[in-house]
């Protein structure tokens, strides 16, 4: 059902989905990809991480990763 809405500030969103008005079917997609180095993935309350010499060397071959089209 349509409806007049007044103003709407939207701050921010992360991975979160935003709708106005009717939706026969909402599909979010998202990807992502991340290289870490030496101690970049540590949790913990107390950590010391002593790291010499630290580098990530990437060889990424493949052009699409993870496609979002057609993967509904």
């Amino acid at each position: 059902m349509p409806a007049i809405i007044g103003p709407v500030q939207i701050v921010n969103v992360g991975g979160g989905i935003v709708q106005f008005g009717d939706a026969l079917n909402i599909s979010p997609k998202s990807n992502s990809k991340s290289t870490t180095g030496s101690g970049a993935a540590n949790t913990g309350g107390f950590i010391i991480t002593n790291n010499g010499l630290s580098a990530s060397n990437v060889l990424d071959t493949n052009l699409v990763d993870q496609p979002n089209i057609g993967n509904n």
